[in-house]
């Protein structure tokens, strides 16, 4: 690899049952993507277990935990024994009823090298995000790591280009996003083919606006709803990598998978040369954008 290649892990899987057994599997996936050169890997979000905003039940704040707290002394440990950096997702317990949706970054040392609260939360069938998550209050600030300035997002935020915008000017070089997303069951395969097909179109369009790489890593399986006239969820994975041009660098299918990419680091500069499009923005007229819709 040349110096300015990143080589990146996703780690896509299915829920392995309780934190302990999930913490696990991480450990044995990046382990083998660390012998294969990977300096950065990127997880799923919630990744400690499944994905329990099916349901609005008070029981599942007992699954959450402070940051720093356990899960990043293990990822700590994890990143500092194979060298690599680790985005990574988890239920954070800020204080006593106080929640959030928050992604951690570790450095390839095992320290703690930042923090993104995420700030869309979603409340829709399926994803009642908005009972457990307060919205974010960090801003949209990358972290600095030793393999670079990360745009860490995640999973809702990935349809606004506000957030990715914003990250960008703020120096990111990589946007990346934890994802939880998949079919409800009663969908029929035309609805699916559309939703897929936005999900994976809107995050291509930040890499195009925005002239760097987007990774987005989501989870795998069908997970059961605790309701009972609810048919659960269908994750349907397709993690991804593209390129500064919104080229596909790798993509996923629909079962677990570590996807494993070089990613050119220096092609963004050259991508920006000839798609200025950060010169041409009319920063005097966007005035509007603060607004909740112009009557």
């Amino acid at each position: 690899m040349s110096r300015s290649t990143l080589r990146v892990a996703l780690l896509q899987h299915a829920n392995q049952g309780d934190a302990a057994s999930n913490l696990d599997l991480i450990a044995t996936r990046i382990a083998e993507a660390a012998e294969q050169g990977a300096q950065l890997v990127l997880l799923q979000e919630l990744h400690n277990g499944a994905y329990f905003c099916q349901t609005e039940d008070t029981a599942c704040f007992d699954d959450a935990e402070p940051i720093p707290g356990p899960s990043t002394q293990r990822l700590g440990e994890i990143a500092r024994q194979h060298q690599v950096v680790i985005v990574a997702s988890l239920f954070e317990q800020r204080a006593a009823g106080l929640y959030h949706n928050t992604a951690v970054v570790l450095e390839k040392d095992g320290t703690l090298a930042g923090r993104y609260r995420k700030m869309h939360i979603p409340d829709d069938p399926g994803f009642y995000e908005k009972f457990y998550f307060t919205p974010g209050d960090l801003g949209f600030t990358p972290i600095d790591t030793s393999v670079g300035r990360l745009g860490v997002l995640v999973c809702w935020d990935q349809w606004y280009p506000e957030a990715a915008r914003l990250m960008a000017l703020a120096g990111a070089e990589l946007l990346l996003y934890p994802t939880a997303i998949g079919w409800d069951m009663r969908d029929d395969g035309g609805e699916r083919i559309r939703q897929r097909d936005a999900w994976l179109t809107i995050q291509r369009s930040h890499a195009v606006a925005n002239g760097i790489p987007v990774l987005s890593c989501n989870r795998v399986g069908f997970e059961t709803s605790p309701q009972q006239d609810d048919p659960g969820i269908q994750f349907w994975g397709s993690s991804f990598v593209a390129g500064p041009q919104g080229e596909w660098l790798a993509q996923a299918g629909e079962t677990a998978q570590t996807l494993i990419v070089d990613v050119d680091m220096a092609r963004s500069e050259s991508v920006r040369r000839i798609w200025p499009f950060l010169r041409d923005r009319r920063i005097d007229a966007y005035a509007d954008l603060t607004k909740r819709f112009i009557d």
